[in-house]
Parts: structure tokens; C-alpha cells; sequence
């Protein structure tokens, strides 16, 4: 590996860090990624809710201190602060579907943006916290079905509950960033905007790329609500190394990095629901297979685009895996896992290699 990619790896080795939501699928890679590069790694998370699970398939709790809990406790979120103590905290840890947040959007608000509040409330008062990255989404802007990527200085909003929780999580960071942590004690924290992430181990319900696998795995035929939404689709490795960068910049070089940060993929990547669909489909060799369309009642964005200018030029950062290559990774994790669960964290320790392998020639 390259002596930049080695620098900011080895950054983080003995390192305390907390990953709040480490029992989700983002936190669950990005625990496994964390304990590879020697990070002493804690967690804090409701138990996994969906069966099955990448968290409990590969074991993560191994190797860390695993604690189950909930953000919408502040004194949950302080103990747990003042007991590890630790020097940078992912704050992955949220409600992240847009159709659920319409049957519980008191719950949704309560986690998105009370329990973020919590967060930095609790690392407010822990004097070994220096950096906060905080990963909200690309739906907190308010979407005006623009065919231009959004930028980190667009207005922010959302015409749903999760949209709207996820912009009111956005204003709770920049209120302490721009006040509270000046005061206190200079944390320097950060949000990441990233697109709509797909891997193997994600068994979310109402999930574009679990459903199709499901029904493939099950030779059942396909649902798709809304087939002509276009988004910006990228591998979880990919939102993951842009965390691990930004957390990098912020540990070594200060507030000049304490902003807002979109992480999206490149254009190519940006396809319709049908599209991504029906190249899954062909990658996982059932060309054949019935898709079906049912639309949805419940209001949801036509068209979401991030630009990810900012990210690329002063993080240096980019995406590497096309549409193609990212449904490959992501088709072979769930057939092989289906072969053999008992290797679910070894094919994820497989597609880790695999990705640092072309970042290695990068820039960074």
C-alpha cells in the first residue's frame, strides 16, 4: 500500500473510537474495518433488527466492547462516553428508511435528531473526544427534482419525516460546531451526505437491493414502486473510506475540515431503479425473471444527485467502483454468504482487501 493510504491507516491504530449504530450495515463494516487497521473499538446500538444480520453473521461484537443501547437515552449515551472515553466517534446510529419514518416519524425524530443532539451533548462534556463525524444522508436537502447535484451550501429541508429529520440532524451539528464546541472545547466535528448505499449483509426491509435478492434468492418475481427514481447508487466501501478520510483530516489538521461533506458517486452510477434492477439481475445470471411494478401511495423524491466536488478536490477523495462493479461485489457477497454463512466476515474481509487494493493508486 501506498505511504499516504499506510499514513492514514496506521492514523487510527490504538485508537479509541466509538461507532454508535455498530449492530446496523454501515456499522457493521465499519467495525470490521476499524478492528482490521487496529482500532480499539467501541459500540453503541439497539440490537440488530432484522433476521438475518450481518452484525450477529459475522460475529462483529468479537474483538470489541459491544453495548447495547439506545441514543434516544442521554444517560445511556453519557455513560457509555464516560466510561470508554473515547478520542473519535462515528455517529452512524439512526432510523434510515424513508417509508417506515411515515408510520413513525415521532420515533424517527426522536432518534435522528434528539439522539444526535444526545451524542454531542455527551461528547460535549468528555474531554477525550477530538473528533465527531456525524453521517446523515443525501436526502437532507430540500429536493426541488433539480437535474444539478446538490452542493454542501444548498438549502437544506425534506418533504417527509426521514428527509426532514435528517436536515434538523444537520442544523443540530452546525449549531454546536458553531457555537457550543467554540466554547466548550474545540471538538472538531463534521457531517457526511452520502448516496443511497448498497453491499452484501444489508437485509433492511423496504430496501431496493435486499428486496431483489430476496426474490432471487426465493425465484420469487421482483416489486418495484417507483422504476424511473434515479439515485445516486454507491458500494458501503466506498461512503466508508470517505468517513475514514474525513475523520483523518479532522484528527490531524483541525476545524479547517469541520464542515459539511458530500460523499457521491460518479455520474455513471446515478441510474433508475429499473436500471440498477435489471443489471443485478443479469449479474446474478436470471435474466429472466419477472419484475413487476406496484406503485407507492407515499410520496417519495424523483430525482436525487450529490456533487461531490468538495470531497474530491481538499479530502481527495473519489469513487472508484462503477454501477457495475458495485453490483458484482455486492451480488457475490450475498451468493457466497448464501453457500456458506458461517464466512460472512470473511467475505467482507475479502471485499475490504479487494478495495484497498484499487484505492492504492490513488491520490490521498
Amino acid at each position: 500500500m501506498s505511504m499516504e493510504k499506510t499514513q492514514l491507516f496506521s492514523h487510527f491504530s490504538g485508537k479509541k473510537i466509538l461507532v454508535t449504530g455498530h449492530t446496523g450495515f454501515k456499522g457493521s463494516w465499519m467495525s470490521i474495518w476499524l478492528k482490521k487497521i487496529g482500532a480499539e473499538v467501541v459500540g453503541l446500538s439497539l440490537p440488530p433488527n432484522t433476521q438475518p444480520n450481518l452484525f450477529e453473521a459475522a460475529n462483529i461484537a468479537q474483538g470489541m466492547n459491544s453495548i447495547i443501547g439506545d441514543i434516544t437515552d442521554f444517560n445511556c449515551v453519557k455513560d457509555v462516553f464516560n466510561q470508554h472515553q473515547p478520542e473519535i466517534v462515528f455517529h452512524l446510529a439512526a432510523q434510515s428508511l424513508v417509508r417506515p419514518s411515515f408510520h413513525d416519524p415521532v420515533g424517527t425524530y426522536a432518534t435522528n435528531v434528539l439522539g444526535t443532539a444526545h451524542v454531542l451533548e455527551a461528547a460535549r462534556y468528555c474531554d477525550s473526544v477530538k473528533t465527531l463525524v456525524v453521517v446523515t444522508s443525501d436526502k437532507c436537502y430540500l429536493n426541488n427534482e433539480g437535474i444539478w447535484g446538490y452542493r454542501e451550501a444548498d438549502r437544506l429541508g425534506g418533504k417527509d419525516p426521514y428527509s426532514a429529520s435528517k436536515a434538523c440532524a444537520e442544523l443540530v451539528v452546525d449549531s454546536y460546531r458553531n457555537s457550543i464546541y467554540k466554547l466548550d472545547n474545540n471538538i472538531c466535528i463534521a457531517s457526511a451526505r452520502g448516496g443511497n448505499v448498497v453491499g452484501g449483509g444489508d437485509w433492511s426491509i423496504d430496501r431496493l437491493v435486499p428486496d431483489i435478492v430476496a426474490a432471487l434468492q426465493k425465484q420469487d418475481s421482483i416489486i418495484l414502486r417507483n422504476p424511473t427514481a434515479i439515485r445516486p447508487w454507491q458500494h458501503v466501501l466506498e461512503l466508508i473510506y470517505g468517513y475514514l478520510l474525513l475523520a483523518y483530516h479532522l484528527n490531524v489538521n483541525g476545524q479547517e475540515f469541520a464542515e459539511a461533506w458530500n460523499f457521491g458517486p460518479s455520474q455513471d452510477n446515478e441510474v433508475t431503479v429499473e436500471s440498477l434492477t435489471r443489471t443485478l439481475v443479469k449479474i446474478w445470471g436470471a435474466e429472466d425473471k419477472s419484475i413487476k411494478v406496484i406503485p407507492q401511495k407515499l410520496p417519495e423524491a424523483h430525482f436525487l444527485k450529490l456533487d461531490a466536488t468538495k470531497s474530491r478536490n481538499r479530502l481527495r477523495w473519489k469513487s472508484v467502483l462503477n454501477i457495475e462493479a458495485t453490483l458484482d461485489l455486492t451480488a457475490q457477497w450475498y451468493r457466497q454468504f448464501f453457500y456458506n454463512p458461517a464466512n460472512a466476515l470473511e467475505l467482507v474481509d475479502q471485499q475490504i482487501d479487494y478495495y484497498l487494493g484499487l484505492i492504492d493508486g490513488l491520490p490521498g
